[in-house]
């Protein structure tokens, strides 16, 4: 029996399962351990790679494994499924994860550290609130329609309305208008927290060398510039401002067959949030050229002359991603393009 060279490990909360093969991908052992005698069983294991499918909890066991001297390889479940054979049970996955590991061509995810989980965990939480608060917005908003009570669209409309509920002379009945305060009252206090969470995240973006670099690019604030830096793989992962662009899913869904390409829509791959977060920051500058003109010659005014605004808002956030992995993976800072004559 050969060496155990690559273990494939399928997490879960308290049962997961191992797999274990040679150099040569023959299998060597199966079994399942619990949560308690995981980190026992690898301490007794050969320094190995360790390959799993890249999850909320991944990450954790990664830097346990890597602690003890384990090669950590975290695969994105949709590149494990191909190798998973037939009936899907805890072994199954195992075994897929070790043979998708040994791959020469497999794409692996970087594990976190735990200081880039915490600045995550605060975009999360932030996402969340925000979410929060827009169902309230809209609960309250089409509960008051009903009493004929309207306000344009946008947040900052709402205080029109709130305005009329703490009114004295508030015509609602007082059962209804008790209830709609308790909401104005919930979407205060998320009001609160976003903007305590939204002072961390500009701290943060101060007193890092890096985010300061990236603010310098049009469209990229604070906001945008930490969660990049939280969220997203380190820039040398990536061979090109391209791949970094593609992984955020901000390129064309291809179905091209028989030499004939065909581009859909953007893929939505890789970090949703950022995705989002970009598109909105070039949609910004988008409406602000769209209103003001872009400066002439400029890319972003032969894009707006022949192209859709929503084309070019994803084209611009496309761009901003490419120049984002630029300033991280080769330094400096952002210096606009000279304009064409």
């Amino acid at each position: 029996m050969g060496e155990v060279t690559t273990i494939g490990l399928d997490i879960a909360k308290q049962v997961f399962h191992v797999h274990g093969a040679d150099g040569s991908g023959a299998a060597l052992f199966s079994r399942k351990l619990t949560r308690g005698k995981l980190l026992g069983y690898f301490a007794t294991q050969p320094r190995c790679l360790v390959a799993m499918e890249a999850c909320g909890s991944s990450h954790h066991w990664g830097r346990e494994l890597q602690r003890m001297g384990h090669e950590v390889r975290l695969i994105p479940p949709a590149y494990v499924k191909p190798f998973v054979k037939r009936q899907k049970n805890d072994a199954r996955d195992a075994e897929a994860i070790c043979e998708a590991a040994q791959r020469p061509t497999m794409r692996f995810v970087t594990v976190k550290s735990e200081a880039q989980q915490a600045s995550a965990a605060v975009f999360r939480a932030r996402d969340l609130l925000v979410r929060q608060r827009t169902q309230l917005i809209n609960a309250l908003r089409g509960l008051l329609a009903e009493y004929g009570l309207v306000a344009p669209q946008g947040r900052a409309r709402v205080a029109q309305l709130i305005a009329d509920l703490e009114d004295p002379a508030c015509t609602l009945p007082e059962a209804a208008r008790g209830t709609f305060l308790v909401l104005v009252d919930t979407i205060r206090s998320l009001d609160t927290r976003i903007d305590g969470f939204e002072r961390e995240i500009a701290q943060r973006a101060k007193q890092d060398d890096d985010a300061r670099r990236l603010v310098t690019i049009p469209s990229v604030g604070p906001v945008i510039a930490t969660a990049v830096l939280a969220l997203a793989p380190p820039a040398q992962s990536f061979g090109r401002g391209r791949d970094f662009a593609a992984w955020m899913g901000l390129t064309p869904r291809q179905r091209s067959t028989g030499g004939k390409e065909q581009l859909g829509k953007i893929t939505k791959a890789g970090e949703r949030t950022l995705r989002r977060l970009l598109i909105i920051g070039a949609a910004a500058v988008v409406r602000h050229a769209s209103k003001n003109g872009a400066p002439e010659g400029s890319w972003l005014a032969r894009m707006l002359e022949r192209k859709p605004r929503m084309l070019v808002t994803v084209a611009l956030a496309n761009k901003t991603a490419r120049i984002i992995w630029a300033l991280l993976a080769k330094g400096g800072v952002y210096k606009a393009p000279a304009v064409a004559a």
